[in-house]
């Protein structure tokens, strides 16, 4: 009983940290406080601010249609390499899952670096273009993607893409009608989290991006350094949109989860 209260007290310890910052920011993004550490009365200003202003606006939408696009190039390019690694030899199959560890353990400072001498520096591109800043984030993405499919394709009984080639199906239908469907719950995984990453990006985004276009990471990383209040505070709003959002998705996630296990059970 005293180590799994000692445990509880170290869980619970974790969790206030990680989730008290959150809170005290989501309790000041109702004030009309100007810095936090300091008394305000209840406001929905901030609120106010961050729905009507053009710039804020602008920000908010270009960083989620940038993410949504880089998550479904991503998703595509690892479900491909991952069912293309899994139908490989072994010696292939270890060579490709070792080079996709290479933009995962890697410091992103270094990948944004290294696509932007390689796009702009040597090949000429114009960052105007959005391209390096795609590219860039896919490159972060897309390795992610392929560790959340690559599971999936080996809990999946082979014999059922087989049975569908013997019964004359064509290995397109049988991966589009029998592989996809498997591996669908790991195809979403990565999807999301390539949004995630998307939306979290800051160095990739930094080195990339146009010079009149701003993430939501950059853009708070530069409003912070600035001198107007209103933004600042307003952003304190977004941060806790944006984790109302991600928790509601969790919720969502993990009761769907529990309905499929309970149907797979009654089954």
């Amino acid at each position: 009983m005293k180590k799994r209260g000692f445990l509880l007290l170290i869980l619970g310890v974790a969790l206030l940290l990680i989730y008290l910052p959150i809170l005290i920011l989501a309790v000041y993004s109702f004030t009309d406080a100007t810095s936090i550490g300091f008394s305000g009365s209840f406001s929905l200003q901030n609120y106010i601010t961050l729905f009507t202003t053009p710039e804020l606006s602008d920000m908010i939408w270009g960083t989620v249609i940038l993410a949504f696009a880089v998550a479904a190039i991503s998703t595509l390019l690892g479900t491909c390499g991952a069912i293309g690694a899994f139908y490989s030899r072994k010696r292939a199959q270890a060579l490709i899952s070792v080079v996709n560890q290479v933009p995962v353990v890697n410091a992103d400072v270094v990948t944004g670096f290294s696509v932007c001498i390689l796009l702009v520096a040597v090949f000429g591109m114009s960052k105007d273009t959005f391209f390096p800043l795609v590219a860039g984030q896919v490159t972060l993405c897309a390795p992610f993607v392929f560790l959340s499919v690559l599971p999936k394709l080996s809990q999946m009984d082979p014999s059922i893409y087989e049975a569908a080639l013997d019964l004359g199906a064509s290995p397109a239908y049988a991966l589009r009608k029998v592989v996809i469907p498997q591996i669908m719950p790991g195809i979403l995984s990565g999807f999301a989290m390539a949004i995630t990453l998307s939306l979290d990006d800051y160095f990739v985004a930094t080195y990339t991006k146009p010079a009149t276009f701003d993430t939501i990471s950059t853009y708070v990383v530069n409003a912070t350094r600035g001198s107007q209040t209103s933004i600042k505070t307003a952003l304190w709003a977004l941060s806790t949109i944006i984790f109302l959002i991600v928790l509601l998705i969790a919720v969502i996630g993990n009761v769907s989860k529990k309905g499929e296990r309970k149907a797979g059970e009654e089954d």
